[in-house]
């Protein structure tokens, strides 16, 4: 790896978010993303795109960063001490779309490349990233349909990494002080420099470029359902569980705030309308009981 390979990934993650705005506005039809640049003053800076009061989306970021510190934070080291005091640099795509219909489930992607430095010795790096699905109201053909989406981005590069990186997902996104998963998994990966640099960085191409594929038929097929406040309120408290996550677990909201992260690109992420319900449960047999019988289960969706 060398200057040329950052590079070449900066140039590729810039691209992508152009991509992903460029899809998610055109499936919104109406609002458009507004950018807004900034700079870090430890160094680097990035670009955080918000789309809002859409017809489709209610609420969405797609945030670009690349920044540098001259000491890794607790969360890039927790299961690397190692590398513990060696200056970093961090690149990468994160974003959260929450659409307004209810039958339209939220999705979240990020992909990023991290670089560990130490005069005298060989840069370390690797990779992480993924992509998942939280439905509100659960559609077994969406939820089929992701994860085939998401396995043929990754069996160009052997026959069990989908089945890894789906299980991977489904451990990380577990929301252990409720004991529920926040939703249907998808892929996860993280320190991932398992081959050369090329092979890695066209791993995470695949991927990156699945996330459109997979989530934009979801969203075309689910936008125009009919709703009442009934979907909306459990909508609404169900967007608790994503908070809930992503504050007190999500890696790359600890890795911003530890690091003096831009707060309005990192809680970006965060819907703009929530329920907390004290003790609320489903009625049983209703859609909303089926959500967490049949959905929020260890489940293999695709062979």
């Amino acid at each position: 790896m060398n200057h040329s390979d950052i590079q070449a990934v900066k140039d590729y993650l810039l691209q992508l978010q152009d991509n992903i705005c460029r899809a998610l506005e055109d499936e919104d039809g109406q609002a458009r993303f507004i950018e807004e640049s900034w700079q870090r003053e430890e160094g680097g800076g990035g670009r955080t795109r918000v789309i809002a009061d859409g017809a489709v989306i209610e609420k969405g970021g797609v945030n670009f960063s690349h920044v540098y510190g001259k000491t890794l934070p607790a969360s890039a080291t927790a299961v690397r001490p190692e590398l513990a005091g060696r200056s970093f640099q961090a690149m990468g795509v994160s974003l959260v779309i929450h659409p307004k219909n209810p039958y339209a489930p939220t999705s979240h992607a990020n992909f990023r490349l991290f670089v560990a430095e130490k005069e005298g010795e060989d840069p370390v790096w690797w990779f992480g990233g993924g992509l998942d699905l939280t439905p509100y109201y659960g559609f077994e053909e969406d939820v089929r349909s992701w994860h085939q989406v998401c396995k043929d981005a990754c069996d160009p590069f052997g026959d069990d990494l989908y089945r890894q990186y789906a299980n991977w997902c489904d451990e990380y996104f577990f929301i252990k002080h409720r004991n529920e998963p926040r939703g249907v998994g998808g892929l996860f990966f993280d320190d991932l420099n398992l081959w050369d640099f090329e092979t890695c960085f066209a791993f995470v191409r695949s991927v990156a470029d699945s996330y459109t594929k997979a989530y934009c038929p979801i969203v075309s097929k689910r936008k125009n359902t009919e709703y009442g406040e009934r979907e909306r309120k459990f909508q609404c408290y169900r967007r608790g569980r994503y908070v809930e996550f992503n504050l007190v677990y999500d890696r790359g909201t600890l890795f911003g705030l530890q690091t003096g992260g831009r707060i309005e690109s990192i809680l970006m992420s965060l819907p703009p309308i929530v329920h907390w319900d004290y003790n609320w449960q489903p009625e049983p047999g209703s859609p909303e009981a089926e959500l967490y019988e049949t959905f929020l289960q260890p489940k293999k969706w695709i062979l």
